[in-house]
């Protein structure tokens, strides 16, 4: 390999280890805080991770077709489980019930297309999975990651109008971030995709990390903090 390439295999490697750090922090602050929504936010990294670790072995020139399809899977999830987390620090148990059981069942359809559906070795150029899965993949990823970034900038926009914070601008850059990841495909050089992933989700997590120590909802008497 080149070192260009050596570079880009370091640099994806590196980001999935970060990944899998990041996520394991969610869990321990799930398990030491006993909120649920850390452990969405934690499993939403691990996928994350397991995303960078396919798209590190694609680069490498390990390419299976049951790669492709967790590959495929893993790219909606990651946005559709850590919106999962942003439904319920909202404290409005209904919404977020409804929301949790629409996004469960369109991720477990999801995943079960994905898993039985044949993908294309075109799905890889030069190492690089530039998409063009399936079209029921395509709408069943729309039906996931839709309705999963309205929550997560809807959940930022409704705490950034209680109170100025940072960590909500960071989620409402990383929401942003990952929508428009996909417009990447079309630069010349595809692999930035990747790190535009990277770059999202950590800012999500950041943002949803912060978002979990703040009330969203002021007891009855009682009055917002005020901006730091």
């Amino acid at each position: 390999m080149e070192l260009g390439a050596v570079t880009i295999a370091a640099s994806l490697a590196a980001l999935g280890v970060a990944l899998g750090f990041l996520s394991v922090r969610g869990f321990v602050r799930a398990v030491r805080d006993r909120k649920l929504a850390q452990a969405w936010w934690g499993a939403g990294l691990a996928l994350g991770a397991a995303a960078m670790a396919i798209e590190l072995l694609a680069y490498v020139g390990v390419v299976t077709e049951g790669l492709l399809q967790a590959y495929v899977f893993l790219s909606a999830g990651i946005v559709g489980v850590l919106s999962l987390g942003a439904a319920g620090s909202l404290h409005r148990p209904k919404l977020a019930f409804g929301f949790s059981a629409f996004e469960l069942l369109a991720l477990a359809w999801t995943a079960g297309a994905s898993f039985t559906t044949p993908m294309p070795a075109s799905m890889v150029v030069g190492g690089i999975i530039v998409g063009n899965p399936p079209a029921l993949l395509l709408v069943l990823s729309s039906i996931v990651t839709v309705p999963a970034t309205v929550v997560l900038l809807g959940t930022a926009v409704v705490s950034l109008r209680k109170a100025f914070r940072w960590s909500h601008v960071t989620m409402i850059a990383g929401a942003c971030v990952l929508g428009a990841g996909g417009a990447l495909y079309i630069a010349s050089f595809p692999v930035m995709l990747y790190y535009a992933e990277f770059v999202g989700i950590v800012m999500l997590f950041v943002g949803l990390m912060n978002l979990s120590r703040i009330p969203l909802t002021a007891p009855a008497g009682a009055s917002l903090p005020r901006p730091e």
